[in-house]
Formats: structure tokens, sequence, C-alpha cells
């Protein structure tokens, strides 16, 4: 990467979203590091990067806060040359006619109605510039068939999914990336909600035998991220172990 530039991580308090920006930062003269609840990680994180790394919070299921935390950052001058989208809420089994409605509401709100209100006011920007990488968290679940009892957080995927490649295929003259990473099951916080159970059967089923590890899963966001990664555009990129 041959200037510094200006990075946006939407769910930074993440187990990824903190090894990405640990393995990046010198890369950018400002990271914007979203999260909506206070994480220790995440105050580490800034005592290494500094003044650069920027924390902002905002609550995704709210669209008055993620307008208030577009209208910071516009205000700021700071825009965004880079955006990688990784907020979700937390993973969950349930069986698709227990699930309410307010959850599959919740789940798209959250994942995708965020990320195109913050697209839709930082791209022009991009195109502006003729410049930008943006990189959507996706999962193994649009990987040929998805795993059972996990309709909401796969409808929300999907969306993200045919949101990237429509955005691609729009942007592809401005000299815009846009790409998806799809790991299968990653040892993170992010499964706290799930039986241990099925997390032990993911890993059983796995040709490695054990769930994917956080430092599998951030160089890809790296390799994109970086100028290695400047024709590779449109691309849902699995992190399977093996598993089709």
């Amino acid at each position: 990467m041959n200037e510094k530039k200006v990075l946006l991580v939407t769910g930074a308090s993440s187990d990824i979203g903190i090894k990405i920006i640990g393995e990046v930062y010198e890369n950018y003269d400002t990271i914007w590091a979203h999260y909506n609840h206070e994480s220790e990680a995440l105050k580490h994180l800034k005592e290494k990067c500094g003044e650069k790394l920027e924390l902002i919070q905002a609550d995704f299921s709210s669209v008055d806060s993620v307008k208030s935390m577009i209208t910071v950052i516009t205000e700021s001058g700071k825009f965004p040359d880079h955006i990688i989208h990784l907020s979700a809420p937390k993973f969950r089994i349930q069986k698709f006619v227990k699930e309410s409605e307010d959850a599959f509401r919740k789940d798209y709100t959250v994942s995708v109605d965020s990320i195109i209100s913050i697209l839709r006011a930082l791209v022009p920007r991009m195109v502006k510039n003729k410049n930008g990488k943006i990189i959507f968290a996706l999962s193994a679940n649009t990987i040929g068939m998805p795993a059972k009892f996990q309709s909401s957080y796969t409808v929300s995927k999907y969306a993200l999914l045919g949101l990237m490649k429509s955005l691609a295929v729009e942007y592809a003259d401005k000299n815009i990336t846009v790409n998806a990473v799809s790991p299968d099951m990653v040892n993170t916080k992010f499964l706290s909600e799930i039986p241990e159970l099925i997390v032990q059967q993911a890993a059983d089923n796995s040709p490695l035998k054990r769930n994917l590890d956080v430092e599998e899963v951030a160089p890809v966001f790296k390799f994109l991220l970086s100028d290695d990664g400047n024709r590779i555009t449109g691309e849902n990129i699995s992190i399977t172990g093996g598993s089709f």
C-alpha cells in the first residue's frame, strides 16, 4: 500500500475486528473502529494504535444511531477509503417456526440496513477519488447449502452477498473493489450463545477436526485491503478448511 489511508471497521470490537486492525493499523492515518458495547480488547488496541484509532459507538439496530455515526464521520472530513463490515447480532441456533419475526427484522437491520446507509453516505467520496475497497464478512452458509436452524442469520448473509455482487458490478469502473469473506465456524465470542455440543459437532465435521481460529481468517481481509487485491472484485472467498 503506497499511501496512508482511512479505514472504517464496523463491529471492530469482535475478535476478528481486533485482529485485523492490529495487523493493518500501520498502513492507515485513521481507523474508525465502530462498536456497540464497550470492549476491553478495543481499549487495549487503542493503547497500541494511539491517536490514529478513532473509537465510535453506534447501535446498528437503531436507524438514528447509524445516522449519528455517519454524521460524525462525514463532519470530521476523514472519509474512509476502505470499509470492512463485520457487524452482526450474536450467532444463535433456532428452528425456523420458532424464530420470531422481530429476530428476522433485527438481524436484517443490524447486518444489512446499517451498511446500506453507511455506503450510500460514503461511497460517493470513493467514486470522486476513484479509489476504494469494501469487504463484507459473510459465512460459509453462503457456500453451498447452509447449516440447519440458522434461517435469520442466513437470510441476512445472503442479502449482503447480493449487495456485494451488485456493488462490485456497479463500481468496477470506478476503481472500487467489493468482496466478501465467508469463513466456516470460527472460535470467537460470537459463538457465546451456541450450545457447546453444536460447536463441537461443527469441529468434528470439519476435515481439520477443529473450528477455525481468528489467525486463519484475518489474513484474507488483510490481503484484500492490500495492493495485491486491487484486481479482485465481486468474489465471495470461502475459508472452510476443506469443507464443501
